[in-house]
């Protein structure tokens, strides 16, 4: 067994007793750490909230709302951070990370144009919708936009987990198992994707330095 599958293990196990102790209350305070970038993964969590849906002790409409409204809080707070905060960093410490006022410049045109799209499929997207309230927050999107795509997004995706928890039953962690592979996945993607910026920022830095 890797360090990672004994890291998620272990994350799995922490989420599993905040629900078995808090019930929905652990639905909700989980759901907002996962989004604010907490490694508390709602794979495991809505999965085995559908399980005991299935048992029983849940209601599904109660999960899926409380679920969604710790997804919008922890999305809110982590977006205002971006949005208040943000630009300072990016000034101070953004040449760490080969990034500056002109990235920040375009991040804002993006959300401009197709914020709501971006917030609805990075809700659906492993990963980066631990990280997508931040940009958006960065990006300066429009508070309401950002909080009408989140709640749909959310409540999809956390609806689809529960339901496959409630389908699955006592083999409601095949679900994890298996999107633990797309996470692996998109990590790849997204480093190859950092490697790339990196590879264009400083070719660009060269030719502004020849001319």
């Amino acid at each position: 067994m890797s360090i990672l599958t004994n890291i998620f293990a272990a994350i799995g196990s922490f989420a599993l007793s905040i629900i078995q102790l808090l019930g929905y209350g652990g639905i909700f305070f989980l759901m907002m750490l996962e989004s604010m970038v907490v490694p508390v993964p709602s794979e495991f969590v809505m999965p085995f909230a559908g399980f005991l849906v299935a048992q029983g002790k849940f209601n599904f409409i109660l999960v899926i709302l409380t679920s969604t409204i710790g997804s919008i809080t922890g999305s809110l707070i982590f977006y205002y951070i971006g949005k208040t905060g943000g630009h300072t960093l990016v000034e101070k410490y953004g040449k760490y990370v080969l990034v500056d006022t002109e990235d920040i410049k375009k991040t804002e045109k993006w959300f401009n144009k197709r914020g709501e799209l971006t917030i609805f499929f990075a809700r659906l997207i492993p990963v980066v919708r631990h990280l997508i309230s931040l940009i958006a927050g960065i990006g300066k999107m429009n508070v309401k936009k950002f909080f009408i795509y989140t709640i749909l997004g959310a409540t999809l995706w956390n609806a689809i987990l529960t339901y496959l928890g409630f389908l699955l039953g006592q083999h409601w962690n095949e679900v994890s198992h298996y999107l633990e592979g797309l996470d692996i996945v998109i990590v790849i993607l997204l480093i190859i994707g950092c490697l790339y910026f990196v590879y264009r920022h400083l070719t660009k830095t060269k030719k502004t330095k020849i001319n």
